[in-house]
C-alpha cells in the first residue's frame, strides 16, 4: 500500500511518478524500499489518468453515504436492499482501484 500512497503523493505534488520518486518517498517515510515493487507500480500506471481514477473510485462511495442516511429513515426491506446496494457499490469501487495499482 505504501507504494500506491507514494505514487499518490507524487501526483498530488504534481511531480512525475518515477521509480526514483516512489523509492524516495518510501525512504523518506523511513521504510525499506523494494526496487521491483516500485518498478512494477510505475509500469502499471503508464497511461493511467490518475485524476479520473480517483474521481471514479471516490464518487460511488460519496454517493452511497447519503443513500445510507435515507435507508435509516425507511424501515423494513427497503433499507436492507439499499444497504446491499451500497456495499456492492463500495466493493466495485475498491475492485476498480485495485486493478489500477496491481
Amino acid at each position: 500500500m505504501e507504494y500506491v500512497y507514494a505514487a499518490l503523493l507524487l501526483h498530488q505534488a504534481k511531480k512525475d511518478i518515477t521509480e526514483d520518486g516512489v523509492i524516495g518517498v518510501i525512504k523518506a517515510a523511513g521504510l525499506q524500499a523494494d526496487n521491483a515493487k516500485a518498478k512494477a507500480l510505475v509500469s502499471s500506471l503508464q497511461g493511467v489518468n490518475i485524476e479520473e481514477a480517483i474521481k471514479s473510485a471516490a464518487m460511488p462511495v460519496a454517493v452511497a453515504a447519503p443513500q445510507a442516511a435515507q435507508a435509516g429513515a425507511h424501515a423494513g426491506g427497503a433499507a436492507k436492499e439499499e444497504k446491499k446496494e451500497e456495499k456492492k457499490t463500495e466493493e466495485e469501487a475498491q475492485a476498480g482501484l485495485a486493478s489500477l495499482f496491481g
